[in-house]
């Protein structure tokens, strides 16, 4: 498991969660709604630090993190309509693939083109 900042993702989210949980004891007011969703961005942002480390699924993660924070904007009284949100997750997605077409190689070399065939096939008796 790759560690960040040495130690382990789990505990670092675990970490968070206290923090976000522990807020409201302070003065600060936060919604069921809002702590999920501040735990959520957090999770995505370990998510992405995970996938950069390792190499793998960087599209994905951070699709994931642009829709986490979407909710997290939206529960905190953002008022978007879901044809915004998808609207937003569209562009997102292009964008995303879009990188994600610069980065990608093909596993297999593309095939060679067959030569032309003439038009008229040769006589297979030499006449």
């Amino acid at each position: 498991m790759p560690r960040i900042f040495g130690r382990e993702p789990a505990l670092l989210l675990a970490l968070v969660a206290a923090l976000v949980n522990a807020l409201p004891g302070f003065g600060i007011d936060l919604t069921t709604g809002q702590q999920a969703g501040i735990n959520g961005a957090a999770a995505m942002v370990v998510a992405i630090v995970i996938a950069v480390i390792v190499h793998d699924g960087l599209g994905a993660a951070v699709l994931g993190l642009i829709q986490a924070v979407g909710s997290l904007v939206i529960g905190f009284g953002f008022h978007w309509t879901t044809e915004q949100q998808a609207a937003t997750m569209l562009v997102a997605t292009a964008a995303v693939a879009m990188w994600t077409r610069t980065q990608v190689t093909a596993p297999v070399p593309a095939k060679v083109p067959l030569p032309a065939l003439s038009a008229v096939p040769a006589d297979p008796y030499g006449g």
